[in-house]
């Protein structure tokens, strides 16, 4: 299995300024360099498990939701993650599914 740490360095950033954190504050809760911060938040350098823990309790966030992008512990995940990516159709796909779980629901 390949990890993203490219991906995972986006969503500590995501994560970090949602908590309205500076690269300097985040960098001080979890005693390292404001370089490593950047580093990690761009992908250069791979954070530990034990350092992407406590990334997890600063930012309140589950480990998860860095590693694959889902916070399983949020009620609800999957409905966001879908309505997330529907959003992202067109209109005909739009239609489209919306058809398609029509027909799942009526399988009965």
């Amino acid at each position: 299995m390949n990890i993203d740490y490219v991906a995972i360095g986006e969503r500590i950033k995501k994560a970090r300024k949602e908590m309205n954190y500076t690269q300097e504050c985040l960098a001080e809760k979890l005693e390292v360099s404001i370089g490593y911060i950047s580093q990690v938040e761009r992908g250069i350098t791979k954070i530990s498990l034990d350092l992407l823990g406590a990334v997890s309790s600063i930012l309140k966030k589950d480990i998860a939701y860095f590693v694959s992008g889902s916070n399983i512990s949020a009620e609800n995940y999957l409905l966001s993650e879908i309505t997330a990516d529907f959003a992202q159709l067109s209109t005909r796909d739009k239609q489209l599914t919306a058809n398609f779980i029509k027909l799942l629901l009526n399988r009965k």
